[in-house]
């Protein structure tokens, strides 16, 4: 770890720059593009003549970069990572394990407001042979501490999803690279500010997206770069899963939050599952780019009849009115004229599907289940057996962990083994910042698409330009 890197700015100075006080647009992250922590020699002349010659963009709107690129950014190299964990629900309590099954990982910090979840969080991390970590359990806003330790270098954010643009930006602001849990932020203006900060501060910022690490994923994303789908043409992907007994459950979730945002927003809630896999398979932000959105919702109608079906005369459900459509679909199109369709539908009976979907030119496959259909391999309309190409493209990271631990079928622990993997060899991470904030923007975009009848909606060039330029991604190479 380089210990000598200079310090991110503080959280005021970079306030105020993000406000325009900077005058001519050189923000305090413009100081190079090096390691995530240090700034390069001599950037301060670089960061003039690149504000010099930056446009406004491609797209109407995009805002003048305030701060160098964080794309092929790497890590600084450290051999131990010490890890803060915000959130110590279902999620956050499961995915401690994961972290503590990793040698060179330490949980310094543990951070939830309800006190038995920090103390069974705290009895975890001891009980895998590490030093007791520092509890924060005083009030909602005792993640703030946690994240102006100096012991830290990764802050983890799993709390419900109002909370995510908040604790990111403040864990960037004390110089804590951080990774958030879907989606990182639910509206635009956020998802630009988090852009800007990960610039300024030089701290990667990402969305923990896990089905970019399944293993159906991963395969058919090497099959993908490798031509077998022939030039791509259209993908698919969904979050169909039937919450609604979770979502009116009293204990599963801390509170109500996730029904409550079904009478704010129409749109896609949740579109990360989906659109991650296929932005990776299509090589969004890496070659191509997602550039509009139209999306279309049925009547809110799901969760009010279940509500009449199960939850008591005088539940505060009741007082509850719920536009979010029981069935978003979107049409996104990318710059070299592809098509992604986009699903969310966790208000009506259906079995978990994430559909999952690629097509090209040479053949098409589709998940849940997995088939295949190939050119020249197939033929007769009768669908392949996906399995048969498990030896040749399965991604080296299923191939060194066949059994991997943890939820979602393993795809968790390769998230978090990969992500570590990164930090402590100092490699650039799989996806970054702009890939954040290009999986959430249709949480916003969808609802303003829906409540406009469909009409597209602008997706913006969250990397200013950098997109044009093929750059590695999740189909890494094993390092040596």
């Amino acid at each position: 770890m380089n210990d000598n890197a200079p310090q991110p700015p503080s959280r005021r100075s970079v306030l105020r720059t993000t406000a325009g006080v900077a005058g001519a647009g050189i923000g305090l992250g413009a100081l190079g593009t090096g390691s995530a922590e240090a700034a390069s020699p001599g950037a301060a002349a670089a960061a003039a003549e690149q504000v010099a010659a930056q446009t406004t963009g491609e797209a109407s709107g995009t805002p003048r970069r305030r701060g160098a690129t964080m794309a092929n950014v790497p890590f600084t190299k450290r051999s131990t990572v010490r890890v803060g964990i915000i959130g110590l629900g279902n999620r956050g309590g499961s995915m401690l394990d994961l972290f503590l099954a990793l040698p060179w990982v330490r949980v310094v910090a543990v951070c939830d407001p309800v006190r038995d979840k920090t103390e069974r969080a705290a009895a975890k991390v001891v009980a895998a042979g590490q030093p007791a970590p520092a509890v924060y359990t005083n009030g909602e806003d005792d993640y703030e501490n946690l994240c102006k330790r100096t012991d830290l270098d990764f802050v983890y954010v799993v709390t419900p999803w109002e909370l995510h643009f908040e604790m990111a930006k403040t864990a960037m602001l004390n110089g804590k690279h951080v990774g958030v849990e879907c989606p990182v932020a639910m509206t635009l203006a956020d998802l630009w500010e988090l852009v800007d900060l990960s610039e300024q501060t030089r701290r990667h910022c990402m969305q923990l997206e896990n089905c970019c690490y399944g293993r159906n994923e991963m395969r058919v994303l090497r099959m993908a770069h490798a031509g077998r789908f022939g030039d791509l043409l259209h993908g698919a992907g969904a979050y169909n899963h039937d919450l609604r007994d979770l979502m009116f459950s009293p204990t599963y979730y801390e509170g109500p939050w996730r029904r409550i945002w079904h009478t704010k927003l129409r749109g896609d809630l949740y579109p990360n599952h989906g659109f991650g896999p296929v932005a990776n398979y299509m090589d969004v932000n890496r070659g191509d780019r997602v550039v509009s959105i139209s999306s279309f919702g049925t009547p809110a109608l799901g969760l009010a009849e279940y509500r009449a079906e199960h939850m008591p005369p005088g539940d505060p459900s009741w007082k509850e009115s719920y536009i979010g459509s029981d069935r978003a679909i979107s049409l996104v199109q990318t710059a070299k004229g592809r098509v992604i369709r986009l699903e969310h539908d966790v208000s009506t009976p259906h079995p978990y599907s994430r559909i999952n979907s690629l097509g090209g030119t040479r053949g098409v496959f589709e998940d849940f289940p997995a088939r295949i259909y190939l050119e020249p391999d197939h033929k007769g309309h009768q669908w392949g057996d996906f399995g048969a190409y498990a030896t040749e493209f399965d991604h080296w990271l299923w191939k060194e962990h066949a059994n991997p631990p943890g939820g979602h079928g393993g795809m968790d622990y390769i998230m978090i083994y990969r992500l570590m993997q990164c930090m402590q060899l100092g490699l650039v991470p799989d996806f970054d910042v702009y890939d954040a904030a290009t999986w959430t923007a249709p949480v916003p975009l969808s609802n303003d698409s829906i409540k406009a009848k469909g009409a597209p909606q602008a997706i913006p060039d969250f990397t200013r330009g950098e997109w044009k330029k093929a750059r590695s991604g999740v189909d890494s190479v094993k390092p040596a």
